[in-house]
């Protein structure tokens, strides 16, 4: 028996049993135990943090640095909720949805519409949302612990969404539901494993996957942004317009608009962004060195 899998698995399914605003508590003192024996997470939230907002004042940055590893801390504990939970339940949980019609317009278009999800907030629930309205289908790589592979799968699927692989297969599968009218979920700010190229993120050079680019050019569909903010009572769902130039032919314009997006998304709820992300680990001149401990 692989007792990891088995206790991973337990603690999800446990914490899955929790009301949202219980899990949420959890989520809060595991990231002030974060916080308070300076994990990992706070220490590489600071470095980001630190190239990020270089003019920020050191105070508020260490500030917003501690309240990111509890945000983060409490989507992990929410989306066991989510997932363990019936939708009807987590859908009274939205509290408002702000821009819908940013996609519904590009829904009627017919030519499929690409959401572009950034690590804020609680990104589970907006993509359970969005396979709501209407044919959805996102990549999808299994976890580690293979025992968590049927439970984070179940809840990602549980309003209808399509998981696919993270591979060609699974690129040509985002392609089909795109020409075919459909909606496609990717996140952005992850360092590509099937092709990317550098682009600013907050002015420094950060590897961007190219993935967007290619579905955008190779299918006319067009884009928005869109992440679930936590609000006191629940969620609030928002829709952020994408610039005219992700839609550009010149790759580097494209990814330079794609992550200006996520800055955006960044900008409504900072500190539930996801800073702990090696984002930087890889630079033009070779691997970077920032994140190694001193």
């Amino acid at each position: 028996m692989d007792i990891k899998g088995w206790l991973a698995a337990s603690s999800l399914k446990l914490v899955g049993k929790l009301p949202l605003r219980w899990s949420r508590r959890l989520g809060w003192i595991v990231g002030k135990v974060a916080v308070w024996t300076r994990g990992d997470s706070l220490r590489l939230s600071r470095i980001n943090l630190a190239l990020c907002y270089p003019g920020m004042d050191p105070a508020e940055r260490e500030r917003l640095a501690r309240r990111s590893v509890v945000s983060t801390a409490m989507t992990g504990c929410e989306v066991a909720t989510l997932w363990r939970q019936p939708w009807s339940r987590s859908e009274d949980r939205i509290v408002r949805v702000r821009n819908q019609q940013l996609l519904c317009e590009e829904i009627g278009d017919d030519r499929g519409v690409l959401v572009l999800m950034p690590h804020t907030g609680n990104w589970e629930i907006f993509g359970m949302y969005l396979a709501t309205l209407g044919p959805s289908t996102a990549l999808y790589a299994p976890p580690k612990i293979a025992a968590l592979d049927p439970i984070i799968r179940a809840g990602r699927e549980a309003t209808g969404a399509r998981m696919v692989p993270t591979n060609m297969h699974g690129v040509r599968a985002l392609l089909k539901a795109l020409k075919s009218g459909g909606i496609a979920m990717v996140l952005p700010d992850q360092e590509p494993d099937m092709g990317g190229d550098f682009a600013p993120f907050f002015g420094k050079p950060a590897l961007t996957m190219t993935l967007a680019h290619n579905l955008l050019q190779r299918t006319g569909c067009r884009c928005v942004f869109g992440f679930g903010k936590r609000v006191e009572d629940g969620f609030e769902l928002v829709f952020l317009p994408a610039e005219k130039a992700i839609y550009s032919g010149e790759t580097k314009v494209s990814l330079a608009a794609m992550n200006r997006g996520v800055e955006a998304c960044i900008a409504e709820a900072s500190e539930q962004y996801q800073w702990e992300y090696k984002r930087f680990r890889k630079q033009p001149e070779g691997r970077s060195r920032i994140y190694r401990k001193s």
